[in-house]
């Protein structure tokens, strides 16, 4: 295990480090989506759209937090180390400390819960708390997820089809079909964020003991099977509309596409690029995401002149 490095930054600059800014908005685009998807049967209550908002975001935050100890514990994260907050082995914040905060912001998203339920439902009680499960074992307990193949199937169905289907499920009181398929999309660029992270990280995760999709495929292949993931989704989108499940107004989301372009082309140039290429992975997920929301909101709009 590395020693804890001298604090050389305010402690709220740290903090904001380790939160992984950029990766946030992959909690407030599935409950934007979520959410907008529900107007067109239900007036929204600002009420149960706040707290979902911030119980995806704690629970997210949390789940890095877990991921920042655990791989700190493992002897994984040192001060070289990409992509990580580096609260511990960088700034000095004890170990202790990033655990405590994980469970306070467990804690906070469990009291959102709690009133989410009493407004709504108390089986999604059931679906948040294995939610919560699966992001404190992600790199927790005696099997990480992170560890296996398996990372970007968890990530992507509890951040993106599970938080998507929460959302739409408590302004409306049901779950449809058409929820369901939008979700998909998400889920998939959601997944395609943490194949990324592993697609760069694969010789540490390698000295780490780490069995990473990207690690049992091959540099080569898990960026091709991140650009099939980025096609996918934008054909997925495609046919919802040929098949008039979803307005043609979803269509907008192709006034994202350089972005994934812009991904697989850095992981495919030199090294110097894959800050480029994870810049552009999590900004796919981002424009998407928001341009898949906007077109659903138009879709409301001028459904209703």
């Amino acid at each position: 295990m590395e020693n804890v490095a001298k604090n050389d930054q305010p402690t709220h600059k740290v903090l904001w480090q380790l939160t992984r800014p950029h990766t946030l908005t992959a909690s407030f685009v599935p409950v934007f989506i979520g959410t907008v998807l529900a107007l067109q049967y239900e007036q929204i209550h600002t009420g149960l759209f706040l707290a979902m908002l911030f119980a995806c975001l704690f629970i997210q935050i949390a789940t890095n937090l877990f991921n920042e100890y655990y791989d700190f514990i493992r002897g994984l994260d040192t001060a070289e180390s990409v992509g990580i907050g580096g609260a511990i082995v960088r700034h000095g914040m004890k170990p202790k400390t990033v655990m405590n905060l994980a469970i306070a912001l467990y804690t906070a998203s469990l009291l959102l819960g709690v009133y989410i339920c009493m407004s709504t439902s108390w089986w999604i009680a059931l679906v948040g708390v294995l939610g919560m499960a699966i992001g404190y074992l992600y790199t927790g307990g005696p099997l990480p997820i992170a560890y296996t193949p398996f990372g970007e199937l968890f990530s992507g169905i509890c951040m993106g089809t599970i938080f998507i289907l929460i959302s739409f499920y408590i302004q409306t009181g049901f779950v449809n079909e058409q929820s369901i398929l939008i979700s998909v999309p998400i889920a998939i660029l959601i997944g395609c964020i943490n194949l990324s992270n592993n697609i760069r990280d694969i010789e540490e995760d390698t000295l780490g003991g780490r069995k990473t999709i990207a690690i049992l495929m091959g540099f080569e292949k898990a960026v091709q099977l991140l650009a099939a993931l980025f096609i996918i989704s934008y054909v997925w989108v495609l046919g919802l509309v040929i098949f008039g499940i979803s307005s043609p107004w979803l269509l907008i989301v192709f006034l994202s596409i350089k972005k994934p372009i812009q991904a697989i082309t850095g992981f495919k140039g030199s090294r110097s690029e894959t800050p480029i290429a994870m810049k552009s992975t999590a900004q796919t997920n981002t424009f998407f995401g928001l341009f898949l929301g906007i077109g659903i909101l138009l879709d409301f709009i001028f459904s209703n002149l």
